[in-house]
C-alpha cells in the first residue's frame, strides 16, 4: 500500500498494489481523533501498514463502511479497533448469505487475515453514514453488486464510486441479477445526478478530477452500449488488461449474445 495521501481536506486516500485497490479515510471534527474508514483493503500488510499510518495521525476509526459485498470490500484488521461497520441491507444480506464464497476468495486472493472479522457488517437503512464528522451522504444502487452503497462528502465535492467510475476496471455486471443491465444503468445515472462532484475515487483504479469523472461515465455507457447491441468495443481499458478482466469481458459479452 501507498502511504496516505490527502486529496482533498480531511480526505485521505491510499492504493494498493493489488488491483490498484483504494483505501478512504475521512478526518472527523476537529481535536476528536476519529476517522471514517471506506473499504480498507487489501492484503495483511496493508491493513498493518494502514493502522499504522492512522495511528501516527493520531486518528482512530470510529465507523466503517464497506461499498459492496465483495471480498476485497469487506475486510477489517483488530489493529483498525472495533468501530462498527456498515453497509446496505441488500449488501450485509449478501456478505451473510454468501460468507464461505467470501471466505474462499479471501484466503485465495490475499491469505492471512482475520476471517472472523471478515464481512461482519450491520445493515444501515440511511440517506448519510452516521457519525461525528462531514456529512457522508449514500447512494445506494444495484449496479455491480446488490446494495452498492457510493459515498459522497458534500464538503469536498468527493465522490467515493465504489467499484464504478474506474480507469483500468470496465463495468462488471451483476449477471446473477434478474436486470443486470438496467441496475448497473441505475447507478451510473444516480453518480451522475450528484451536484459538485470535484473528484472521484474508484473502489480500483486512479482519483480523478470532474472532467475525469465525466470522462468515464460516458466511456462506460459507450462499454455497455458495445456488449449489448453486439458490436466490438475499442475500450481503452481491456488493452494489455490482466486475463481475469478479459475472461470477465468475454463472459459479459456471451451473456448478451444469449
Amino acid at each position: 500500500m501507498q502511504s496516505l495521501t490527502e486529496i482533498a481536506p480531511g480526505v485521505l486516500v491510499a492504493t494498493s498494489s493489488y488491483a490498484v485497490t483504494t483505501t478512504t479515510v475521512v478526518v472527523g471534527a476537529a481535536g476528536s481523533g476519529e476517522c471514517l474508514l471506506v473499504d480498507p483493503a487489501v492484503t495483511v500488510a496493508d491493513l498493518t501498514e494502514l493502522a499504522g499510518s492512522l495511528g501516527d495521525l493520531g486518528l482512530r476509526a470510529a465507523v466503517g463502511w464497506s461499498t459492496h459485498p465483495h471480498w476485497d470490500h469487506v475486510l477489517w484488521s483488530a489493529e483498525l479497533g472495533d468501530a462498527p461497520r456498515y453497509a446496505a441491507p441488500a449488501a450485509v444480506s449478501i456478505a451473510e448469505t454468501e460468507r464461505d464464497g467470501i471466505i474462499d476468495g479471501v484466503d485465495k486472493s490475499a491469505p492471512g487475515h482475520d476471517l472472523s472479522l471478515i464481512g461482519r457488517l450491520q445493515p444501515l437503512d440511511a440517506s448519510a453514514i452516521p457519525w461525528d464528522g462531514p456529512t457522508a451522504r449514500l447512494i445506494v444502487h444495484n449496479g455491480h453488486a446488490p446494495g452498492h452503497g457510493a459515498v459522497f462528502l458534500p464538503d469536498s465535492g468527493v465522490l467515493l464510486a465504489g467499484d464504478m467510475c474506474s480507469d483500468v476496471e470496465i463495468p462488471l455486471l451483476d449477471t446473477a441479477a434478474a436486470d443486470p443491465l438496467g441496475d448497473y444503468r441505475t447507478g451510473m445515472e444516480r453518480l451522475a445526478a450528484v451536484p459538485g462532484v470535484r473528484q472521484v475515487v474508484p473502489g480500483h483504479g486512479h482519483v480523478g478530477d470532474a472532467s475525469e469523472f465525466r470522462r468515464r461515465l460516458a466511456l462506460d455507457a459507450a462499454y455497455l452500449d458495445a456488449i449489448t447491441n453486439g458490436k466490438p468495443t475499442d475500450d481503452p481499458r481491456l488493452e494489455g488488461c490482466a486475463e481475469w478482466m478479459r475472461v470477465m469481458h468475454d463472459e459479459q459479452v456471451r451473456y448478451f449474445q444469449r
